[in-house]
């Protein structure tokens, strides 16, 4: 019986490659956690901070925020 597409010596070959990072590439921007939300200042749905930075629970539960969101963005260097 043949084997499938993602089977054989061409499959095994990529996979290792893969394993020793020969396929990375280099230039590959930074991303971080987002937090997004509404406050009383500005009620539209706005960036708030880095989830790294801010306590979105902590927003959330002192009523300082609502509506908060966590989302992947890219960081500009």
């Amino acid at each position: 019986m043949g084997k499938g597409y993602a089977e054989g010596p061409a499959a095994e070959e990529r996979f290792a490659a893969l394993e020793r990072g020969d396929d990375l590439p280099a230039d590959v921007p930074e991303e971080r956690q987002a937090v997004y939300g509404s406050t009383a200042d500005d009620p539209e749905k706005h960036f708030i901070g880095w989830a790294d930075e801010v306590d979105a629970d902590g927003l959330f539960a002192s009523g300082d925020a609502w509506g908060i969101s966590l989302v992947r963005r890219t960081v500009d260097p």
